[in-house]
């Protein structure tokens, strides 16, 4: 791995005036970007949001879409009210939110904590990064079954099989960021005495938060999709089960419904942790946090 720069490069003090390079003509100047509104960006998705419902009602309707195959959305959301009206949906919904939880909180602190390691001791990095690329690299579809053998049908193989989706998505954040860190703030931290527990909390970790929040807003989908997957290959309950006996009976309207519900988790637990991350990312400047 190449190593980091150690600061911006010195001017060079001997340049005189007369050596300096013409100055460019003037012309017109380049439009700065702005990033756009928040209430325009909503306005624009929600209007998506409506377009491709109305679409896919209409071609329900008509017969372009077979209703069969693809449901449409008043019978998603007959289905979706009824499963909320009969409380059916409740017992599954908790099941798959709890394997989830707990996947993404013991997949990223294992994650957090070994790229923290990692990056901090070279030579074991060094010695472990074969080990991790194959890790990595084996489909996690094929540990499912072997996790249902070790674990059983209960919650903890679906956790098991979430951990291998979350952990390497935020270790390899974890990693990288603590390694973009400026060497020369390092090396400044050090010089004032600073231990290194006091460099982690006060240097390296605020400076990789950026890093591991993006980490964490892939790892909310993957832990619930290695929840999901877990229950749709054996399970008693949850998310998973719930869409597999729709499959099963041909029910193309329960597993629309069942996705349907999964997304609007997803998506409010994502606006969740938007919210954390903007309020512990508050001492970072302004322009840079209006691009999150």
């Amino acid at each position: 791995m190449s190593a980091l720069p150690t600061g911006p490069r010195a001017p060079e003090l001997s340049k005189t005036p007369a050596d300096a390079p013409p100055s460019r003509p003037a012309g017109p100047r380049r439009r700065r970007r702005t990033v756009p509104a928040r209430p325009a960006v909503l306005a624009a998705q929600l209007g998506l949001a409506v377009l491709l419902v109305a679409g896919w009602e209409l071609g329900s309707r008509t017969g372009v879409v077979d209703p069969f195959f693809f449901s449409s959305p008043a019978a998603v959301a007959g289905r979706i009210g009824q499963w909320l009206g009969s409380g059916e949906i409740a017992g599954h919904l908790l099941t798959t939110l709890l394997e989830a939880a707990l996947a993404l909180v013991i997949g990223g602190v294992l994650g957090l904590g070994i790229g923290f390691l990692l990056a901090r001791a070279r030579t074991l990095a060094a010695v472990l990064d074969p080990y991790i690329k194959v890790l990595n690299a084996l489909p996690r579809v094929v540990l499912a079954p072997i996790f249902l053998l070790w674990f059983g049908l209960g919650i903890w193989s679906k956790v098991a099989f979430g951990v291998t989706l979350v952990f390497f998505i935020v270790f390899f954040n974890t990693y990288q960021g603590v390694r973009e860190v400026d060497r020369v703030l390092v090396d400044n931290a050090r010089m004032l005495g600073a231990k290194e527990s006091q460099l982690i909390r006060h240097v390296l970790l605020p400076s990789a938060m950026s890093w591991i929040f993006s980490s964490l807003h892939t790892s909310v989908g993957f832990a619930i999709v290695g929840a999901v997957v877990g229950e749709y290959l054996g399970a008693s309950d949850g998310m998973g089960y719930l869409i597999a006996q729709a499959e099963g009976t041909f029910d193309t309207t329960g597993v629309f419904a069942g996705m349907v519900v999964l997304s609007v988790v997803v998506v409010a637990i994502d606006l969740l942790v938007n919210r954390v991350e903007r309020r512990l990312l508050r001492w970072q400047p302004a322009r840079e946090r209006a691009h999150r």
